[in-house]
């Protein structure tokens, strides 16, 4: 089975997060609206499950083991996620194909919470990559933000990416890290395996999360890469002359996390040519998200301009 958010039953290195979060919650002063904001990858939407389901099965067999900081996967609320069918969970992210969380899924969420609950357990409302909601996503959201209806918990889920001040200042931000070292750790951990196994150093970065990391390693099993050979530019050459993104929307969004990580390692305060060119792409891929402009343009120009300079 595939890891995602949804279904890692184990916690690692955000339990004082988490421990936080269930005395809040105990003691009735559990923020309404919480933002989690870090790297992508490090596990801000494990940890967001982790805790949703801590309160949600609570009064069920099997209910969370705090003890443990792990899900028991035979309780009903866990089940009923993996489902997609839990009344108490809604999730919104961007659909497959889709670049933005468009207004229609706020549409739906508002027409949901107008509606009467199942039962009288908290409703969560789980808004992944928040940086991806359009202008007037944002503008729906911020209707029901600021006064949502009794029982509703609103957390949101930002990449470190820009958000804009008026959708920011109706949460309470919560600061999610991992040091290089808890990377690798919790690579290693997920994986049951050392990570040097897998990649060469130049893969390996401080700036690489165990997100990104296992992204890497599964796409490469996947179109048999080795990735002990490759290092990090001839990876993303590859991966656009082979133009498999065409075919699968997340693969795009490795390349992108690739081409950010190769400017990272590379960047130096002494070559002002590389830092502007940093700019100007990373300028261009969110101009590419937001404005659905031609990912193979930018992908090609990246391969001419950068890796064969």
């Amino acid at each position: 089975m595939t890891l995602t958010p949804s279904n890692q039953t184990c916690l690692f290195e955000h339990e004082n997060h988490l421990v936080q979060f269930t005395k809040l919650y105990l003691r009735d002063n559990l923020p309404n609206k919480i933002l989690l904001s870090g790297e992508k990858g490090i596990g801000k939407c494990t940890l967001a499950y982790h805790f949703i389901n801590y309160v949600l099965s609570s009064d069920e067999e099997h209910s969370y083991s705090l003890k443990d900081i792990e899900i028991n996967t035979s309780n009903k609320s866990f089940r009923l996620i993996q489902n997609r069918s839990n009344p108490n969970l809604i999730l919104i992210d961007v659909k497959d194909e889709r670049k933005n969380i468009d207004i229609d899924q706020i549409r739906n969420l508002i027409s949901i919470l107008n509606k009467s609950s199942f039962n009288s357990k908290p409703r969560f409302i789980l808004i992944d990559n928040i940086d991806l909601l359009n202008i007037n996503s944002v503008n729906a959201l911020l209707k029901i933000l600021e006064e949502p209806n009794d029982n509703i918990n609103f957390i949101l889920i930002n990449n470190n990416k820009k958000v804009l001040p008026t959708l920011k200042s109706r949460c309470l931000n919560f600061k999610i890290s991992l040091t290089y070292d808890q990377s690798i750790s919790v690579t290693n951990r997920l994986l049951n395996e050392n990570i040097n196994n897998f990649l060469n150093k130049d893969i390996i970065t401080h700036y690489s999360s165990p997100g990104q990391l296992l992204k890497i390693i599964n796409f490469a099993k996947i179109h048999d890469i080795d990735l002990k050979k490759l290092k990090l530019g001839n990876l993303i050459s590859k991966i656009i002359l082979d133009k498999k993104y065409k075919k699968d929307a997340s693969i795009k969004d490795l390349i992108y996390s690739l081409i950010e990580l190769y400017f990272r390692n590379n960047v130096s305060i002494k070559n002002i040519d590389f830092i502007y060119m940093y700019s100007y792409f990373l300028n261009k891929i969110n101009n590419t998200k937001i404005f659905n402009l031609d990912d193979e343009s930018l992908f090609m120009e990246f391969e001419d301009k950068i890796l064969n300079e």
